[in-house]
């Protein structure tokens, strides 16, 4: 006889109570009344839960019974469909876009500087994380991916736009290659075809007619003592602020007038060599009293064990009254330009720049490292800038001419 809504609200014995069909309710000697559909398939008796009653209701249970026959029907176990689509909906938990992204900058995490890590993190954080960040991988299709950096484009963000993308590009394949993901459905998006062009700006950098009043405003600047050296050895050395602000006292030689960067340090990766002029030397004698028990030469004067903070040099160059006009990174642009122009080798100033060789062929055969000519160009650099300050003309070495 089939169960009904009344028989069920007052079933209390215990045992199994069948609606027909392979269908029952088993009620236990504590009161619960759980549905079950015994059915079998491959030779083989099996059970089938469908919820606790009242919440799963009479119907209900009748409409999921009859969706497990069609299911027998067609030759499938629902049984093991189930089973299949909870591991499906785990893996799918533990591989969603955040999930995964989080993944793979812990495995790039030794390969990028801290505040490189921070603004990817951020930038995902931001722009995809809200939106696609809770969905599993395989689930996302391109044109959501599209719609999310056309939305940071259309802010005004196009370079962002662009970085964004190939971030979620690359943890798409770090996924195959993991094996977080069949195959890789965002391998064909281009951002030449999904984002407008783009102009490119280059960062502000100092004028050489600017020099005589930068260095001057440099001399009599107020702030902090570090901040003026730093800025100093900046200009000297035509390094980079990243790799000025976490200089370490470990990688400088001041007898042999040799600053060594390790390649972690470095954007490319590659350990890069300067060579100290007399100046620079001078700079860095001066910090020994201030940092010379400490393992960086520029600490925060804040915090001892950090580095100068990022904007520390772009806010003293604000104060000193060159906002939008200069820029610290800037200074590597004055140095090139002034080099090239006064007829230094070109190739001795991009490796001194730790430029990378763009052509293939050239960097497998050049693998001159020019230390000697590096440390005549960086002597002259200096001595440069002491005469552009005074006034004086600095002649040109034979072997630049």
């Amino acid at each position: 006889m089939k169960l009904t809504d009344a028989k069920l609200r007052t079933l209390t014995d215990p045992g199994k109570h069948f609606d027909g069909g392979g269908l029952y309710v088993e009620v236990t000697k504590a009161g619960g009344r759980y549905w079950r559909l015994k059915y079998r398939h491959g030779g083989k008796e099996k059970r089938l839960a469908f919820g606790v009653y009242p919440a799963v209701s009479l119907r209900d249970a009748r409409d999921r019974a009859a969706a497990a026959h069609a299911l027998l029907k067609a030759g499938d176990d629902p049984g093991a469909l189930r089973k299949a689509a909870k591991v499906r909906a785990q893996y799918e938990q533990e591989n969603t876009l955040e999930a995964v992204a989080q993944d793979w900058i812990r495995h790039q995490a030794a390969r990028w500087e801290p505040v490189t890590m921070q603004r990817i993190r951020a930038s995902l954080e931001a722009d995809i994380f809200p939106t696609l960040g809770g969905r599993a991988l395989a689930s996302i299709k391109p044109g959501e991916l599209m719609a999310a950096v056309k939305a940071i484009e259309a802010r005004g963000a196009g370079e962002l736009a662009n970085r964004v993308l190939q971030r979620v590009k690359s943890i798409y394949r770090w996924a195959v290659t993991h094996e977080r993901i069949e195959s890789n459905p965002m391998l064909d998006l281009v951002p030449s075809e999904i984002l407008k062009p783009r102009e490119v700006t280059h960062r502000a950098a100092l004028a050489d007619k600017d020099i005589p009043e930068f260095l001057g405003k440099l001399a009599t600047y107020e702030g902090d003592i570090s901040t003026v050296h730093a800025l100093r050895l900046l200009m000297l050395t035509a390094a980079r602020p990243g790799e000025v602000r976490g200089a370490r006292w470990s990688e400088i030689d001041l007898d042999g007038a040799l600053w060594v960067i390790p390649a972690e340090r470095m954007k490319m990766r590659t350990e890069h060599r300067v060579p100290l002029s007399r100046q620079a030397l001078e700079v860095l004698r001066a910090m020994e009293p201030l940092s010379g028990d400490s393992d960086l030469v520029f600490p925060s004067p804040n915090y001892r064990s950090k580095p100068l903070s990022e904007n520390t040099f772009n806010s003293a160059m604000t104060r000193m009254g060159f906002k939008g006009s200069a820029t610290a990174h800037g200074f590597r642009a004055l140095f090139s330009t002034t080099a090239n122009e006064c007829g230094w080798n070109p190739d001795v100033i991009e490796r001194q720049l730790a430029h990378k060789e763009r052509n293939k062929v050239r960097a497998a055969y050049h693998r001159s490292s020019y230390m000697p000519d590096r440390a005549s160009l960086m002597q002259w650099w200096a001595d440069y800038l002491d005469g552009r300050k005074s006034g004086t003309v600095v002649p040109m070495p034979k072997r630049a001419a």
